[in-house]
């Protein structure tokens, strides 16, 4: 291990809407750890409700918290045990490290893990910081070719890849998104690179919908101008999609599922709707046989993440609008209230 400096800069929410930029102390990696030296954090919307509201669900913001959870960085001390990542090299860190001994860790589905420490959940701090310490088994190093701003943007991409997984999207599959946030635009990414044919997408600001199409979707409905069921009839001969992948969590976007799939198809929910009961036709799901499935974070699939972006398979950069220092984390939060921005970076200067 190298010897390095003592403190760091990050950035800290100590109350709703409130962030103090704060001198700590820099940890130090254990022996199965690496030390990573920031370079690029996404703002993703869980960080967002945080700072506005203090707390999503059960978890609540009680102490000071480091938010950011989507971090890509360059290692500059690794621990004694570490031997597949190396000092100068540069990684993506999966954010969530389970127990790896309950019955879920062992079946192969860690994201299940009841005892996850994942970054920003409280009470666990997050990358909004010039250093981390993370356990190298969950840093991906990252090929020549692949930045740090397109690695931190392997966390969206993984929730992307994951619930095309859970969709089981194959060659020549119809596929329709549901929401055009960063979410939505990544898992249409990740349809096409499993090899859907034909992919629409659904939103209800026009900037997302034409950024949309820019970025290769086949097709758009403007959900506030336009019949979604009845455009999905134009588009697929009257059948429905194969499958249906839900982004948004909006009300009518998640009613509005079950209705534009095929015979057959398959509905997977990522979204999460402000009320979590809402109801769907079980008549009709048993009637049409429809496969429908929750997607919760992601499993095994940075690696995945980090080939797509290696082979120039998917472009994750292009989702980002604007970019801010760690000093301006505050302003960057406020930047993201705009409907038409879909991702905010911050850039970590160590």
């Amino acid at each position: 291990m190298i010897v390095v400096g003592t403190g760091m800069r990050c950035a800290v929410l100590t109350d709703t809407e409130t962030f103090a930029l704060e001198d700590r102390p820099r940890p130090e990696p254990g022996p199965d750890d690496v030390l990573v030296e920031m370079r690029h954090v996404g703002i993703c919307g869980s960080d967002v409700h945080y700072y506005r509201h203090g707390r999503i669900g059960d978890f609540v913001v009680e102490s000071p918290l480091v938010l950011g959870h989507e971090s890509a960085g360059e290692v500059v001390a690794v621990g004694a045990n570490v031997e597949d990542v190396a000092v100068g090299d540069e990684v993506a860190l999966e954010p969530g490290v389970p127990c790896l001994e309950c019955d879920y860790c062992r079946r192969g589905r860690y994201n299940l893990c009841p005892d996850v420490r994942f970054m920003a959940t409280p009470p666990h701090d997050g990358a909004f910081a010039e250093y981390v310490a993370w356990p190298a088994a969950f840093a991906t190093p990252l090929p020549d070719g692949v930045s740090t701003r397109e690695g931190a943007l392997c966390e969206p991409l993984s929730v992307g890849i994951h619930a095309v997984r859970r969709a089981n999207v194959g060659v020549g599959d119809t596929v329709l998104v549901t929401g055009g946030g960063p979410i939505g635009m990544l898992v249409a990414e990740a349809a096409r690179a499993a090899g859907a044919a034909e992919i629409g997408l659904s939103d209800v600001v026009p900037a997302k919908l034409d950024r949309a199409e820019a970025r290769g979707v086949d097709w758009t409905v403007d959900a506030t101008a336009a019949d979604l069921t009845d455009r999905v009839a134009e588009h697929t001969d009257g059948e429905g999609v194969d499958a249906v992948i839900e982004a948004s969590g909006a009300d009518p976007a998640i009613r509005s599922t079950t209705g534009v799939v095929r015979r057959g198809g398959t509905v997977v929910f990522v979204g999460l709707a402000e009320d979590g009961e809402i109801p769907l036709d079980t008549h009709d799901i048993v009637n049409r046989e429809l496969d429908v499935h929750g997607s919760f974070r992601f499993r095994n699939t940075y690696p995945a993440a980090v080939d797509l972006l290696a082979d120039g398979a998917v472009d994750v950069e292009g989702i980002i609008d604007f970019e801010r220092p760690l000093d301006e984390v505050r302003a960057a939060f406020e930047q993201t209230a705009d409907d038409d921005v879909i991702k905010g970076m911050i850039v970590v200067d160590g």
